[in-house]
């Protein structure tokens, strides 16, 4: 076996770019500085990474020039060995709180019908983008679809806004005009695969919110939702309960899976925005094995978190991911694909970090440190991958490790410490020795 190896460090916010090969030996019993790979255990299958198409991601593509925005394309959705290989996409189902505005399909609370529903404003900036990277691939992307909040007339506070709750008399209507979402959208090239039943559901947010509780939320989707779905023909879509963050997972998970909905629940999804809890990923892993679990939203919020730490930003990034795919993860979407100078825009000001950041009065496109981090998984994990067992000798380096559809295994290290380290990496009877230099993030491909 050989072991080529990729490493990225950042000296002076300067990136340091190093490749390796290194042949395996045989195994020479050593003890110390190790880590183990163990193919012959296997975990859950993961299904890829994406981003999300975001009205303001639109918005500021459409201020760059041609050969930025094919730029852009093409490190996230190429396949050559820069690239990120994406063929995931999350897109809102109206507006977010990163939307140049708020928006509604239709407001006409009488309009029972919908003959006033319009997609215009979704055509404006969200689809251009969408259309742009579906002609690079030469294919449609694979979609999940959310909804931050109903129409203002359907809720209780008679806002988008602040929180709220769908009112009852609406609840069908609801199921109605998100059926009609997905089939505008599949009418204009979409290809929906997957959709999440609300967008952090215990969160009342300045911008576009709804709360349901935990029966609330499974009541819409066996009663209304689903249902709805069935009718209209759109029952094979994969739909993902909570989409929140981690540390009430486990609780969604046993309040809304049960005989009557089992069958109706793909998965769950989650965020990241209240700490690594990959504890909660793996107690709702073992006890719903079936489920899919995949992180639907990460971003470096400037309001919890230094915007000038780019390095502790992408090592952040680099240290959930390997938590969550250890304990169950099986798709990753990033949050905006691209943003302005500000981290926006943003209708609210909630500005955040994005691994494209175009500078509007400059005209510069800006990779950030995260989208390197997010290459050293991306550009090696391939859909079909499966997690396989592992042990490390120190928790300062984060490891994960899976076997690729083609048999070859990927491992990733992350080194947040400041000090190299020398480790042995020992697979099947052979080891290998290698150098992993501080602050920096490596992924070697174990070819048999």
């Amino acid at each position: 076996m050989k072991f080529i190896h990729t490493t990225s460090t950042y000296k002076n916010g300067v990136l340091e770019y190093k490749k390796g090969e290194t042949l395996f030996t045989a195994d020479s019993g050593i003890e110390k500085e190790v880590i183990n790979l163990y193919p012959q255990v296997k975990g859950q299958t993961f299904e890829g990474f994406g981003g999300a198409l975001t009205d303001s991601a639109g918005y500021v593509y459409s201020q760059m020039s041609k050969e930025q925005q094919e730029k852009m394309i093409d490190i996230y959705f190429g396949e050559h060995e820069n690239a990120l290989k994406y063929r995931m996409g999350r897109i809102h189902i109206d507006s977010c709180d990163f939307s140049v505005e708020q928006y509604e399909a239709m407001s006409d609370k009488n309009d029972r019908e919908m003959k006033s529903f319009s997609l215009e404003r979704t055509q404006k900036y969200i689809l251009p983008l969408l259309k742009d990277v579906q002609n690079y691939i030469g294919k449609p992307l694979d979609l999940m679809i959310t909804p931050w909040s109903p129409p203002a007339f359907m809720k209780t506070n008679q806002e988008r806004s602040r929180g709220g709750k769908l009112l009852n008399e609406y609840k069908l209507f609801w199921a109605e005009y998100i059926c009609r979402y997905i089939k505008e959208l599949t009418k204009v090239g979409c290809d929906i695969k997957c959709l999440s039943i609300q967008n952090e559901p215990k969160a009342v947010q300045t911008w576009d919110s709804c709360i349901y509780t935990i029966e609330e939320e499974k009541e819409f989707l066996r009663d209304f939702l689903y249902p709805t779905l069935k009718k209209e023909n759109l029952a094979d879509l994969d739909i993902y309960i909570w989409d929140h963050n981690k540390e009430r997972l486990f609780e969604r998970a046993c309040g809304i899976i049960d005989d009557e909905t089992d069958f109706m629940v793909a998965g769950l999804a989650f965020h990241w925005y209240s700490g690594d809890h990959f504890e909660a990923v793996k107690l709702v892993h073992d006890m719903f094995p079936n489920k899919k679990l995949i992180m639907s939203e990460a971003c470096i919020e400037y309001s919890l978190a230094d915007s000038c730490d780019s390095l502790l930003n992408a090592q952040k990034y680099a240290h959930d991911i390997i938590g969550n795919m250890n304990n169950g993860m099986t798709a990753f979407y990033d949050w905006n694909l691209l943003l302005d100078e500000k981290g926006g825009p943003n209708h609210v000001g909630n500005y955040c970090d994005a691994p494209f950041m175009f500078d509007t009065n400059k005209k510069v496109l800006e990779e950030k440190n995260t989208l390197r981090y997010l290459w050293h998984f991306s550009q090696f994990i391939e859909a079909g991958a499966k997690l396989i067992g592992f042990s490390r000798y120190t928790d300062s380096l984060d490891v994960t490790a899976l076997e690729n559809p083609d048999g070859n295994y990927i491992c990733v290290i992350l080194n947040r410490d400041t000090e190299n380290k020398n480790v042995t990496l020992r697979v099947s009877g052979e080891e290998v020795n290698i150098d992993i230099s501080g602050n920096s993030i490596m992924t070697g491909n174990v070819i048999k």
